[in-house]
């Protein structure tokens, strides 16, 4: 280094760091929620993810926006029909393996809008 020679040329002080979102990605975060977008200007509708259970559900019907309770009807599911044929392959055969159909707690659950019949879900056992 030379006392008497030229400076360094001048170099700008660097920028800030960016944003933790820039450097991310600018991925928007998950949420509960998904807006529903407006076309006549009118007020935005917020929808809620409702979870169904085996009872009905208070909540708005995503489809014709009325409060609503569920309307339920209830299937066999999949724990009823792997109960019947394992009690027929244990050797109950003549009827008893239609047993688990009759039971509430082997039945899947759907729900549905009793305005508009949108199906609205199921609650799975």
């Amino acid at each position: 280094m030379n006392k008497n020679g030229p400076p360094p040329p001048y170099e700008p002080p660097p920028s800030a760091p960016p944003t933790y979102s820039q450097s991310v990605g600018g991925v928007p975060p998950a949420s509960p929620y998904t807006p529903v977008q407006s076309f006549a200007g009118g007020p935005t509708i917020v929808t809620t993810v409702v979870p169904v259970g085996p009872h009905s559900t208070h909540m708005i019907c995503p489809r014709c926006h009325s409060e609503i309770d569920t309307a339920t009807k209830t299937e066999p599911g999949m724990i009823a029909y792997i109960s019947g044929v394992v009690i027929a392959l244990l050797g109950c055969w003549l009827g008893c393996c239609l047993i688990p159909c009759c039971i509430d707690e082997c039945m899947d659950v759907h729900h549905s809008c009793p305005h508009c019949k949108a199906y609205l879900g199921r609650h799975q056992r």
